[in-house]
């Protein structure tokens, strides 16, 4: 019997995985930290951008398609309910902006696939570019469609993804070395 598994069906768990994990760092965050929002959605500790960057780097493409869904569904369907336009948006700038990231630190800082050469630096480095770009991509959108508090939003975005970044992966990387 052949054990190996196909890279669709890989992927296709690895999607899963994500979605099950990144749901229930939403599910976590508005349980513990919804008093700690500045905005719905914005706050200053946000857990979520954390599973976005490990997803992504644990399960490259097939972690931010995840990413992308889940996100989706939950604009939708819970902070801007039945706005399409703005759903599909806010679900790319938190899909696309930890991917980019992932990309970029593959490209042009040398992080290998199999994360073997993950530092302390290289991972601030990432959970910094993860904090930067959702906030910015987000921000553009919210400044595109006449939004108001931009400077102070993407601040608290700033610093809640940060912590939140910091937070998951700093644990995951404790728990991994268990």
């Amino acid at each position: 019997m052949n054990a190996s598994i196909s890279p669709f069906r890989l992927n296709c768990y690895l999607f899963v995985a994500t979605i099950a994990l990144h749901g229930a760092m939403m599910f976590a965050n508005e349980l513990f930290f919804q008093r700690a929002e500045y905005l719905q959605g914005i706050g200053w500790i946000y857990l979520p951008a954390g599973t976005r960057l490990l997803c992504t780097l644990l399960f490259g493409g097939a972690g931010a398609l995840g990413l992308l869904v889940l996100g989706w569904l939950v604009t939708y369907f819970y902070y801007v309910p039945g706005d399409a336009l703005r759903a599909t948006f806010g679900a790319i700038a938190g899909a696309i902006g930890p991917y980019l990231v992932y990309w970029l630190a593959q490209r042009r800082l040398g992080l290998r696939a199999s994360l073997g050469n993950l530092t302390p630096r290289l991972l601030l480095l990432c959970a910094l570019g993860c904090s930067l770009a959702s906030p910015l991509l987000h921000h553009i959108w919210f400044a595109l469609n006449g939004g108001d508090n931009l400077l102070d939003g993407f601040a608290v975005m700033f610093i809640g993804d940060l912590v939140g970044s910091l937070v998951v992966m700093y644990t995951a990387k404790v728990l991994l070395r268990s």
